[in-house]
């Protein structure tokens, strides 16, 4: 699952693949416009911009280059109809990830989405293991020896943010900052109870969630 934020002013368009990633388990907001695409991005943690390069108000183009220049390092996959060579290189020189000229096969849209997300958060490792826990990267699933892990939307973030920082503590900010793609007022009691019913789902895993006094967690 991701916190995506899509960038385009096709109407139509922006709600047929909002309820396509979202049925995938993402979390999506939408821009119709530049400016507001801008100030999302510069104001969120997402972990992925579909950004359409013809955008009213301050073309993708131009939010692309504003975010590079202010150091914002999110995966930028741009989704447009401009399919010459010499666009398809000047947006990747700007700093896109990647570049998918409309119309579009949504399953290779798909297909590309994950592939960014695997190299961004898992170094394009495929399967990621802790014990006999296994994150398939592909299918977004945990699963413990053979066995699908059956997990809440809330309990699947804060798992994937332990398991990527693998080894390292996790500051309780960052998983209640992680979590906020789904509640923006999450409290601390509340990340608690999401941690306990987390280790009790991998008691068999050989998977333990460690506190940190007064610091977070870590999975180890």
């Amino acid at each position: 699952m991701a916190y995506i934020l899509l960038a385009e002013d096709d109407q139509s368009l922006s709600d047929g693949l909002t309820r396509t990633l979202q049925h995938g388990g993402h979390t999506i907001d939408s821009a119709n416009n530049g400016i507001d695409a801008e100030f999302a991005a510069s104001c969120n943690l997402y972990d992925l911009l579909i950004l359409d390069i013809g955008l009213p108000q301050r073309d993708g183009l131009t939010v692309l280059a504003n975010l590079r220049r202010d150091g914002k390092s999110l995966p930028v996959l741009i989704l447009t109809a401009r399919d010459t060579p010499e666009d398809r290189i000047h947006g990747l020189d700007l700093g896109a990830n990647d570049y998918l000229c409309k119309p579009f096969n949504i399953g290779e849209l798909e297909a590309r989405i994950r592939a960014l997300l695997r190299k961004e958060k898992w170094a394009n490792q495929t399967e990621v293991r802790c014990g006999s826990l296994t994150l398939n990267t592909r299918a977004n699933r945990f699963s413990v020896g053979d066995q699908p892990l059956e997990l809440s939307p809330r309990e699947y973030l804060v798992l994937e943010l332990l398991l990527q920082r693998r080894g390292r503590v996790v500051f309780k900010n960052d998983l209640i900052e992680h979590l906020s793609s789904l509640d923006r007022d999450l409290s601390s009691n509340a990340l608690d109870i999401v941690i306990h019913r987390l280790r009790k789902k991998l008691e068999q895993s050989g998977c333990v969630v460690q506190t940190v006094k007064g610091l977070g967690f870590i999975i180890e």
